[in-house]
C-alpha cells in the first residue's frame, strides 16, 4: 500500500469554552491558516460528559500517563495527592468534564505537511504561564497549574491540540464523521506542495 504524502497529515483543534466565550477564535483560526494548513471541517458543539470522555481516553493509555504526571507534580510539591496513577486520572478526567462541557466549543480539523507538529508549536505548550511567548497559550491566556490545584479545576488554556498524527486519528472519529471531514484544493496547496512550482508563469 502506497503511503500518504506528507501533506494530507490530518490533525484535530478545539477551542475550548474559555477561547469561545473571550471571542478568540478568529484569532485562533488566523494563526493557524496563516502558516498554511487547511481547514478541513469544523463545527460549534456544546459536548456531553461521554463525548468529552471518549475523546480524553480515546488513548487508552492517557488516564495513567496523566495521573503519573499528576502524582510526580504533587510530590515535588509536597502536596496530598491519589494513590494510583489511574485514580489521579480519574480525578483530572472529573475536572476537564467540567471544564468542555460548560459550554460551546469550536471543533477542527486541519490537514497539511507536518500538521499536529506545527500545531502544536503555534498552541504552545499546556501550562500558559510557562508558554512561549508567540504561542497562542502564551499570548492570550495568563492561567497557570498553580492557580488552577489552588481552584480545584482545569488549566483553563483556550485550545486543546492532538499530539501526534496517531492522537489525531483517534479523537477526530469523537468529534467528526467520515462526511464532514472535506476533501477540497486550495490555490495555496501549488505554491507549498508543487514540486517545480509550474503553473505560475503564464
Amino acid at each position: 500500500m502506497e503511503t500518504p504524502h506528507p501533506s494530507l497529515e490530518q490533525t484535530f483543534l478545539m477551542v475550548k469554552p474559555d477561547g469561545v466565550q473571550r471571542t478568540l477564535i478568529g484569532e485562533v483560526l488566523r494563526r493557524i491558516e496563516r502558516v498554511g494548513l487547511k481547514l478541513v471541517a469544523a463545527k460549534i458543539v456544546i459536548p456531553n460528559e461521554a463525548q468529552v470522555r471518549a475523546h480524553c481516553t480515546a488513548d487508552t493509555t492517557w488516564l495513567a500517563k496523566v495521573g503519573e504526571k499528576s502524582i510526580a507534580s504533587a510530590k515535588a510539591r509536597g502536596a496530598a495527592h491519589a494513590e494510583t496513577p489511574e485514580a489521579a486520572g480519574e480525578a483530572i478526567l472529573a475536572k476537564l468534564v467540567k471544564y468542555l462541557s460548560s459550554g460551546p466549543v469550536f471543533a477542527t480539523v486541519w490537514q497539511g505537511a507536518h500538521a499536529c507538529a506545527v500545531v502544536r508549536k503555534i498552541v504552545g505548550g499546556t501550562e500558559p504561564l510557562t508558554s512561549d511567548v508567540g504561542t497562542i497559550r502564551g499570548d492570550l491566556m495568563l492561567d497557570s497549574y498553580e492557580l488552577s490545584e489552588q481552584d480545584g479545576r482545569a488549566v483553563r488554556n483556550i485550545v486543546h491540540a492532538s499530539g501526534n498524527a496517531a492522537e489525531a486519528a483517534l479523537e477526530i472519529p469523537v468529534w467528526f464523521a467520515p462526511g464532514e471531514i472535506l476533501r477540497y484544493s486550495l490555490a495555496q496547496d501549488r505554491i507549498l506542495y508543487d514540486v517545480n512550482l509550474d503553473g505560475i508563469l503564464e
